[in-house]
C-alpha cells in the first residue's frame, strides 16, 4: 500500500494510491492515520472515500508534522570517507524541526544567508507503532513504511559549530515523499534498494541501502533506548557519497536547478531550488 498526504484547498488529507488515482481517507494526514491504532493498515486499505487524480495532486510532506524527526550522519562508508571522518562506533544522531519539511514537488528554499546548499539523498523510515527499549529482532515490527528524503544541508552553517542542527533545519529545505510505502512491498528493512540523486539531470549520488553502516533495525533499537518512538516519527537514515561538499572543487545547489532524488520501489522527489526571501 502507498499512502500520501495531499493538499485539498486550505487543508491536508491522507490518501491511498489506487492505480492512477488517490482515494481520500478520513484523516488530516498520514500521521493522524498512524495514530489511530495498530489496525490502521486494514482500515486504510478498505476506505472508499472521494477519488482524485494522482497526476495533478499537490503532495504535502508525507508526514507533515511528526512528533520527532531523527537523522543520522556518517552512515555510509563512502560518505564517511569523503568527509574525512573516522568510522563511528555508534550512530551519529541529530534532529530537524517540521518547518524544514516540504513536499515531493515543492520548491526548496535556498537561504539568503548562504551559498552552500548541498544535497543528501536518503531512505526515510516512518514509525507506525510506539516503542521504547525495542529489541533489534523486533524493531522492524515498529515500521509503518518507507519514504524518500533529501536532507538538504546548508554546509557553512552546519560547520559553524560541532553540532549539526543549524545547517540541517533551515525552513523549506527538506523534501519528503512522494508516499509512504508499507513494508510488505519492499525488502525487509528497506535493504538493497538503489538510491540516487541528480542535479539538472547529472547523477551526483548513486548507491544502495545495502551499504548502510547502521541498518534500519539497529537504528530503531538504538534510538528507542533514548526516547519513546511514536507513530508518525520520521527517521532519516543517512546519505551515501557524492555530496557537493565532498567534491574537489566543491559544488553547491543554485536557484533554478532541479534536484531529483530517487529510492527504488518508493518513488522520486522532484524539487526546484528557489531563492528564499
Amino acid at each position: 500500500m502507498r499512502l500520501s498526504t495531499v493538499r485539498i484547498g486550505n487543508r491536508t488529507v491522507a490518501a491511498r494510491q489506487d492505480g492512477d488515482g488517490l482515494v481520500l481517507l478520513p484523516h488530516a494526514d498520514v500521521v493522524a492515520l498512524l495514530t489511530t491504532g495498530d489496525d490502521w493498515p486494514a482500515r486504510a486499505a478498505a476506505a472508499t472515500g472521494e477519488r482524485i487524480p494522482l497526476a495533478g495532486a499537490s503532495l504535502a510532506p508525507v508526514v507533515p508534522h511528526p512528533n520527532k524527526i531523527i537523522c543520522l550522519g556518517l552512515n555510509y562508508a563512502t560518505h564517511i570517507a569523503e568527509m574525512g571522518r573516522p568510522t563511528p562506533e555508534y550512530p551519529t544522531l541529530f534532529a530537524k524541526y517540521d518547518g524544514a519539511l516540504v513536499g515531493a514537488r515543492d520548491p526548496i528554499h535556498a537561504p539568503a544567508v548562504s551559498d552552500q546548499l548541498d544535497w543528501e539523498a536518503e531512505l526515510g523510515v516512518v514509525i507506525g507503532r510506539p516503542g521504547r527499549h525495542v529489541p533489534r529482532e523486533r524493531a522492524l515490527d515498529h515500521v509503518a513504511g518507507y519514504t524518500v528524503v533529501n536532507d538538504v544541508t546548508v554546509r557553512d552553517w552546519q560547520h559553524r559549530t560541532r553540532e549539526f542542527l543549524s545547517g540541517k533545519t533551515f525552513e523549506a529545505t527538506t523534501p519528503v515523499g512522494p508516499a509512504l510505502v508499507t513494508p510488505d512491498e519492499l525488502p525487509a528493512g528497506g535493504a538493497g534498494l538503489a538510491i540516487s540523486c541528480a542535479v539538472d539531470g547529472r547523477t551526483m549520488q548513486k548507491s544502495t541501502t545495502a551499504d548502510l553502516l547502521f541498518d534500519v533495525a539497529a537504528i530503531i533499537a538504538y534510538v528507542s533506548r533514548i526516547i519513546t518512538l511514536q507513530p508518525g516519527d520520521l527517521i532519516c537514515t543517512g546519505t551515501p557519497g557524492g555530496v557537493g561538499a565532498g567534491r574537489d572543487p566543491e559544488v553547491f545547489l543554485q536557484p533554478g536547478q532541479e534536484l531529483v532524488t530517487t529510492v527504488e520501489g518508493i518513488g522520486e522527489l522532484r524539487n526546484v531550488v528557489v531563492k528564499d526571501r
